[in-house]
């Protein structure tokens, strides 16, 4: 019954997700967060959150996916917050996860290999070439976790202009503890299965449009989905889908299902993607037509938390 209750819960917030963006695709994050709470779910009450999970997160990350949002959810509302929790510093907990569940306050994080940083006496130098955009720049340099602003932003203009990236430049700029930063790879496979859960709601609106044109699309008298090539990509796509919904609900459960979801996950998209276009044909690469925008979505995510192979080396660790 409890199970029976929390998967109606889910539908729910699905869909008061997905019509909120299908009604307003323009709002700004901060009408987006605070109309429907969903940049604090993970938050504590305590700090003005809902105290939600890692499965309602990936709810909500799904729909943004579906519907390629540029929204900041990822880095906010799932990294920086997982983080600052992680961190355990009262102060820049009381600080920071108000702002962020109300929406008010971006944020991104820099895990380990995000650029090249140093910390000395208290101030930070270097750069993050591709780091996702945030007001608050959240940085993991060994054990601790710093809260720094950057000297200098660098916005790029991305192939996948709906993920935002910048370069981000610190010439000897001071940081502000925000806690440890010893826990900072359960922090990165959160925001794997987040990005996963992303992925396969990318995935799933690929099979939607695939399948809808190979209905009404007529060739030789009849729709093209009746022809036997056809009916196979379809079938094939169906079932890297379902895998991929099955592999970003369980990614969260430990760091062993976090790597096979950023390894299936990831691959499953660029699939169903790009099986998108040959089903749809010319017209899939046009501008006008959605379907090239989730080929470049599924393109940059597969290099967000590192490519396929990476995963998979971080997942022999576990099993060999």
């Amino acid at each position: 019954m409890v199970k029976l209750a929390r998967v109606t819960v889910h539908e729910e917030l699905r869909a008061v997700v997905r019509d909120y963006l299908a009604e307003r695709p323009g709002a700004p994050w901060r009408a987006f967060a605070g109309d429907l709470g969903v940049a604090g779910l993970a938050v504590p009450e305590a700090y003005g959150g809902a105290g939600c999970g890692p499965a309602e997160t990936g709810v909500v990350a799904g729909e943004l996916g579906r519907a390629l949002s540029p929204y900041p959810f990822l880095q906010c509302a799932v990294l920086a917050v997982e983080a600052l929790k992680a961190g355990g510093d009262d102060a820049a907990m009381e600080r920071l996860l108000p702002a962020l569940a109300g929406g008010s306050l971006t944020a991104t994080v820099l895990l380990p290999g995000d650029g090249e940083l140093t910390l000395r006496d208290g101030l930070l130098t270097g750069e993050a070439p591709y780091a996702l955009e945030g007001d608050v720049v959240l940085a993991y340099m060994g054990e601790v976790l710093v809260e720094a602003t950057p000297s200098r932003r660098a916005p790029y203009r991305t192939m996948d202009e709906s993920r935002p990236l910048a370069g981000l430049f610190f010439d000897g700029v001071p940081v502000r503890p925000a806690g440890d930063g010893r826990g900072w790879s359960r922090v990165r496979d959160l925001g794997v299965a987040a990005l996963a859960a992303e992925q396969a709601g990318g995935a799933e609106r690929c099979l939607e449009m695939a399948t809808e044109h190979a209905r009404t699309r007529h060739q030789f008298g009849r729709p093209i989905g009746s022809f036997q090539a056809i009916k196979h990509k379809l079938a094939d796509v169906l079932l890297l889908v379902e895998s991929a919904r099955s592999a970003a609900l369980a990614a969260a459960d430990s760091p062993v299902l976090a790597a096979v979801a950023g390894s299936y996950c990831t691959e499953a998209y660029l699939t169903a993607a790009g099986e998108n276009i040959q089903v749809h044909g010319g017209i899939g690469v046009t501008w006008e037509h959605p379907a090239h925008r989730y080929l470049k979505r599924a393109t940059s995510d597969a290099q967000l938390f590192g490519p396929p192979q990476e995963h998979r080396e971080r997942l022999a660790e576990h099993v060999f």
